[in-house]
């Protein structure tokens, strides 16, 4: 018998509407929205169901989309379904964490809440993000050793697609030597900047005095963590992980490997898009992959 894991998307597959069946239709979902809006301060019902701007702004994006995915956490475990791993993609991590029973959905959402504000203010201005596809990781790797300024791997993705980060000029000067390197393409994002650099690192400090107020509980299934693609074996680490992975690399390709590498021939994608179920056909196309974005994908189950 094989092993289920389940993983979370993170910040930029948002979108008005998402979960809206699952908070109309069961009742656990409906109070997953409410107790979201109670920890975090704010309508995350309105912000999530009614046409705005708002959800596509950091701050508030990121206790939304947290929402959306521990309500549809919610409506699995409903059903009987359990993960022998969880993993998520930098803010899906927090999923994850839900998923495991580290955290409480409630501190979840308070932590949440206070990253997005804390990533928000931390942005300084001149930083980017871009999309490199069709090259190497290694070449990727070296000519962002080379290139003078700020300028790192923010997501090692899935083969053939590594996004960088850092200065605006060191990231433009990047993308173009990685494109005389070879790379098919290089796509500035639109973010609001350069997320998982050491330009965030203040974010980070943050963070880890709102985390010293939350309590880590015993590891009930295992989870990966984006900084070191491994299993959190120590409680301990719970905390100086999370607040490291806001300025290091997101290894998600990385931790997928280490799932299949433990046997995992199933994964379970609980949230809105299908960002992580596109990257797994290209890590590992032999495995079973599943979305849970609306109430009848609970039928694949």
């Amino acid at each position: 018998m094989g092993k289920i894991a389940f993983m979370f998307p993170g910040q930029g597959a948002q979108y008005v509407g998402m979960a809206r069946d699952f908070y109309e239709q069961i009742p656990v979902c409906k109070e997953m929205f409410a107790l979201a809006s109670q920890a975090g301060g704010l309508d995350v019902e309105a912000l999530c169901f009614e046409e705005n701007e708002r959800i596509h702004i950091t701050e508030y994006t990121q206790i939304a989309m947290m929402a959306a995915e521990i309500a549809m956490l919610k409506a699995v475990e409903e059903r009987g379904i359990k993960p022998d791993v969880t993993a998520g993609l930098s803010l899906g991590e927090y999923g994850a964490l839900a998923a495991s029973k580290i955290m409480t959905p409630e501190d979840v959402f308070k932590i949440v809440r206070k990253r997005g504000i804390y990533m928000q203010e931390a942005v300084p201005s001149g930083g980017a993000m871009t999309a490199v596809l069709g090259l190497d990781t290694e070449v990727i790797e070296k000519v962002c050793e080379e290139t003078p300024g700020t300028v790192t791997i923010a997501n090692y993705n899935c083969p053939g697609q590594i996004v960088i980060t850092g200065e605006e000029g060191a990231v433009q000067e990047a993308a173009s030597r990685l494109t005389e390197a070879g790379a098919k393409r290089c796509v500035p994002l639109k973010v609001s900047g350069p997320f998982h650099s050491q330009m965030l690192a203040g974010a980070g400090e943050k963070l880890a005095k709102e985390l010293e107020e939350v309590t880590i509980h015993e590891i009930q299934i295992p989870y990966i963590a984006n900084v070191t693609a491994d299993y959190v074996k120590d409680m301990q680490d719970v905390k100086p992980l999370l607040q490291k992975q806001v300025s290091s690399s997101v290894k998600w390709q990385q931790s997928v490997e280490r799932m299949l590498a433990d046997g995992v021939d199933t994964f379970i994608e609980i949230g809105p898009g299908k960002t992580l179920s596109g990257f797994m056909r290209k890590i590992n196309r032999d495995v079973k992959v599943l979305n849970i974005e609306k109430v009848e994908d609970l039928e694949k189950c």
